[in-house]
């Protein structure tokens, strides 16, 4: 399948490109795919990339405990959380989990979510494939020391046996109702053969939803959709998913924004409103559609699916990163956009959710790069990064300071 002359960057691109690579009536009724948006129009040159970290090893993840202004975390594929704080990377992990996971395709160390009351319990949770393979979902407390976690604190919330090497998901964070979100691809190899997506009786192709303590311990949420129905795990929240690698909610709206990683043809996003209880229940559609495409057999239009709000082809990518919307402060233009990238391609583009419809299509162009891109990444005030698998991280500023 490789060939021998293939550089060892050549070769983890191919890997990683693997990231890309039953209805309910809960799902909102649609009698076929919305009309695709037009093409992205030029971002305005008024926005730049500024280096804030480099030497990491592949950063998967940019995030800050709520409130805190001072620092930021950055999650490194190969087992290690850092703290950035003004403009240094702290030399001493605030997290090392690296003899406990299994690292390399798309496994590693892959999601940080802190406890919406962190300021007083310490508590936060990490997603990890563990040294097998499996799914892990921990949560840990921090120690006296503000810049260090306490490892012996870990509790496993959640297991999860993996068939095959791919397809992982890994984002977790906690909603605007406080409950931690996780999402989890279908198990990998390609094609769904077991069916996971369309199976509610597995965590496999989900997104899922916990209620997590000040104690660190977690519960299924009564209001779950599946709770107590027979043959449907309590914690599904919605289901039909391939690999939603990158998920985030809009800090002003609540709006939930799942980019969900295509197989042969299309990457989309899927955007699922407050207004429709961020997808209580909804069908995403895998492995019977891909993207607005139909995927396993014709006649896929007329069924009870969630469409994508924006889908593309592999003529323009392989594999969707997503990001968040941007609520900052520092850059008004930019209010209100999701942004989001393509791994291969190294694009970064950005749209506005209408509500019922895509709008505002933005390339830009400033905001390349020039390398594959894992990630987004968000702080405590809104301000956005993007990283590389190089191993830099970037902040979205302004093009010409104020």
């Amino acid at each position: 399948m490789f060939q021998t002359s293939m550089t060892a960057l050549q070769l983890a691109g191919l890997i990683l490109t693997l990231w890309c690579g039953g209805c309910t009536s809960g799902a909102p009724i649609t009698p076929g795919p919305p009309p695709p948006p037009p093409p992205p129009a030029p971002g305005p040159a008024d926005v730049r990339l500024q280096e804030v970290a480099t030497g990491l090893d592949f950063p998967v993840l940019v995030t800050t405990p709520p409130g805190d202004m001072d620092r930021l975390f950055v999650v490194e594929k190969s087992g290690k959380i850092r703290i950035i704080r003004n403009g240094s990377v702290v030399s001493t992990p605030f997290l090392d989990v690296g003899a406990l996971i299994s690292d390399g395709g798309e496994r590693g160390l892959l999601g940080l979510a802190f406890h919406p009351g962190y300021a007083s319990n310490g508590r936060f949770a990490i997603h990890y494939t563990n040294t097998a393979g499996h799914t892990r979902v921990v949560t840990y407390r921090v120690s006296t020391n503000p810049d260090l976690a306490d490892p012996s604190s870990a509790q496993v919330i959640l297991a999860v046996d993996q068939p095959f090497s791919n397809h992982n998901g890994g984002m977790i964070e906690f909603g605007p109702d406080g409950k931690l979100y996780i999402g989890l691809g279908d198990g990998g190899s390609g094609g769904d053969p077991f069916g996971n997506g369309q199976d509610r009786n597995t965590l496999l192709g989900k997104l899922l939803r916990l209620d997590v303590n000040a104690n660190g311990q977690a519960s299924i949420p009564s209001d779950n959709p599946f709770v107590g129905q027979g043959g449907r795990r309590g914690e599904i929240w919605s289901y039909g998913l391939r690999n939603p690698w990158r998920f985030s909610f809009d800090r002003e709206t609540g709006d939930l924004y799942v980019a969900d990683v295509g197989q042969n043809s299309r990457e989309e996003v899927d955007v699922a409103p407050q207004s429709s209880e961020r997808g209580k229940g909804w069908n995403y559609g895998w492995d019977i559609m891909e993207g607005n495409a139909c995927f396993e057999g014709p006649g896929c239009n007329g069924l009870d699916l969630a469409h994508p709000a924006l889908d593309y082809s592999h003529n323009d990518g392989c594999s969707v990163t997503g990001g968040y919307v941007y609520r900052g402060s520092a850059l008004p233009l930019l209010q209100g956009h999701y942004f989001y990238a393509d791994w291969c391609q190294g694009w970064v583009r950005s749209f506005r959710w209408t509500g019922t419809a895509v709008t505002d299509l933005r390339d830009w162009a400033t905001l390349r790069p020039g390398g594959q891109i894992p990630s987004f990444g968000q702080d405590a005030r809104g301000e956005l990064y993007v990283m590389t698998s190089s191993g830099r991280v970037y902040r979205i500023v302004a093009a010409t300071p104020p």
